[in-house]
């Protein structure tokens, strides 16, 4: 799809960078045959490395191949949509391109979802294939009668070890897992692999770049969880910017892949990025802070990505202080605002351990995958999250507007390039409200950011117009959480807010007004903690649930969430401080 050329908006990486160019050619095919394409130039190079077991991208191509045979024995047909309920392993690996392969969709989520929400993502897509781990089976099982799935294929992480790795693993956490029922009606992975063997008629779909392949999950411009529908030219677009934006990166470089499958920066970046470029990701299912440690220091790893919070616990970490750091070509912060004071702190952690880079900012939404700006590599300005990438085009409107504002004035960021959305499932209007065309003739997604632009294109962002709680980098939405809690037979009205927290940044905590009669004790905050456990994420649930007689209102009768944040803020100033 050829990008049109939009003279009056600064490119200002040819500026900052002169040896990137403004503009670049991005490969005409789908996800696949640009992985393809790839593993023909390094075949025995590592694709990825999981849990010590190393994969070439020969060997990847050849899963890749029989994951899609499979696919199309149990009867996935072009179009279909595919759930992808796994964490980073290779079996995601494998079927996130198998779909791609067969012509169908990946839906892509977060296989800690709630049974409540596993329930949704499975009727707002469509799916009636389901791909997830074991461990996860119960909570598929539980709401199976409720949707119109053909088939449950469960993989297991012990199928992707090397032996000596594997018997480590059934001894600990292997024990650990529910027993599922002999008679279950699923399909194992390694049965579903067996079909694949078995299949020898054609299963290779024909496919364009610019039809619909991924669907992510994001709150979108309004806060409500919507399918954001993501086409291969969006990721294969992201593939060549990321990579013309960091002349450094060599093919058998190393990523650090923790971000998860299910998120645009660790599908596309960490995953996607590395493996039409020739890197090579190192998997990651789980981590904590020591374990990232860990990963980063005996792999020497070149490039990593974390949210803030994450890189605030490394710098405390014992195992850090005599750390070498030689081997990072990048280092990028994202999913949340990455304060100046925390910036500095990384920039001389990093310099005082060899390291040959600084932290770079980026800024994105899953509207166009995830990162579209970021910071160059030799140029920082303090408080800005970069420039665009290459043929992505940046500019600030009067919000609920096309008019554009003056260099260095607030005003909400629309963008615009290869890398934007289709659209969202299922929610036309919300479409036409997003993705807006301007006099210019280009398409431009209206984030619902507030922010400015200085004379030489560098971005600031400010504060996010929509209402969301961003905590430890995942997104959660206010009023997906009063949904959930307003349904259940104890609650009249309930509100959720964030709350400044000094490593989360914020978190998640309820009011609620109970419905008369019924006791506002700790009994009952307990029945609905327990309830909130059922049917809400862990990264979402709420640090306390607070009882009120009735909630504040708005002169036009909205519950007045901001000054329930402001009754917490003040308990958060120490006593005499300044008003």
């Amino acid at each position: 799809m050829p990008i049109k050329k939009h003279t009056e908006v600064k490119t200002p990486w040819l500026t900052a960078r002169g040896e990137t160019p403004a503009h670049l050619e991005y490969f005409g095919g789908t996800m696949y045959q640009a992985v393809e394409a790839c593993a023909q130039r390094y075949p025995d190079q590592t694709a990825y490395l999981f849990m010590g077991k190393k994969t070439s991208y020969r060997v990847m191509m050849q899963q890749i191949d029989l994951c899609a045979r499979a696919l199309k024995a149990i009867g996935v047909r072009p179009g279909d949509r595919v759930t992808v309920a796994l964490p980073n392993c290779p079996q995601a690996v494998s079927v996130f391109y198998a779909i791609n392969l067969v012509g169908a969709v990946a839906n892509m989520i977060h296989p800690l979802s709630s049974q409540r929400e596993i329930e949704f993502f499975l009727k707002e897509s469509g799916s009636i294939f389901a791909i997830t781990l074991d461990q996860f089976y119960h909570k598929f099982e539980a709401i199976r009668q409720n949707v119109n799935l053909d088939n449950i294929v469960l993989a297991s992480i012990q199928d992707a070890l090397s032996t000596p790795i594997k018997a480590g693993y059934m001894l600990t956490e292997g024990r650990k897992l529910q027993k599922i029922p002999k008679d279950a009606p699923v399909l194992r992975w390694n049965e579903f692999l067996r079909r694949g063997r078995a299949y020898h008629w054609h299963y290779r779909a024909q496919r364009g770049a610019d039809d619909v392949a991924v669907i992510l999950y994001s709150g979108g411009t309004t806060g409500t969880t919507k399918g954001i529908l993501l086409t291969s030219l969006n990721f294969n677009a992201l593939g060549a910017q990321v990579i013309a934006t960091n002349p450094m990166f060599r093919p058998g470089d190393k990523m650090l892949a923790v971000m998860p499958v299910f998120h645009g920066f660790g599908l596309g970046i960490c995953i996607h990025t590395m493996l039409v470029n020739g890197g090579c990701c190192i998997l990651v299912p789980r981590f904590t802070a020591a374990s990232y440690a860990k990963l980063l220091l005996k792999h020497r790893c070149n490039f990593i990505a974390g949210v803030p919070t994450l890189y605030e616990a490394l710098l405390r970490l014992p195992a850090m202080k005599r750390a070498d750091l030689s081997c990072l070509k990048g280092v990028f912060s994202g999913g949340d605002s990455l304060s100046v004071e925390l910036k500095k702190r990384l920039d001389k952690f990093l310099f005082d351990h060899n390291a040959a880079t600084q932290v770079r900012e980026g800024y994105g939404l899953t509207e166009c995958v995830t990162a579209s700006c970021l910071t160059p590599y030799h140029q920082a300005r303090e408080g800005s999250i970069g420039i665009p990438f290459p043929d992505t085009y940046y500019k600030i409107v009067e919000p609920g507007t096309q008019r554009e504002v003056p260099y260095g004035k607030d005003g909400e960021i629309c963008l615009s390039g290869p890398t934007v959305m289709k659209g969202y499932l299922n929610h036309p209007e919300e479409t036409a409200q997003t993705l807006q065309t301007h006099p210019d003739g280009l398409t431009w997604v209206h984030t619902g950011d507030l922010g400015w632009m200085d004379e030489d294109g560098f971005i600031y962002f400010r504060q996010r117009i929509k209402r969301m709680i961003v905590t430890s980098g995942y997104n959660v939405y206010p009023s997906q959480l009063e949904n959930i809690f307003d349904a259940h037979e104890l609650v009249q009205m309930s509100c959720v807010i964030g709350v400044p927290d000094a490593l989360k940044v914020q978190k998640v905590k309820a009011f609620m007004m109970l419905k008369p009669g019924v006791p506002a004790d700790e009994q009952t905050k307990q029945t609905l903690m327990a309830y909130a456990r059922e049917n809400i994420a862990k990264y979402a649930l709420p640090y306390d649930i607070e009882f009120r007689a009735e909630l504040p209102k708005t002169l036009v009768g909205k519950v007045a969430y901001r000054q329930l944040e402001e009754e917490e803020l003040a308990k958060l100033k120490p006593a005499g401080a300044a008003q």
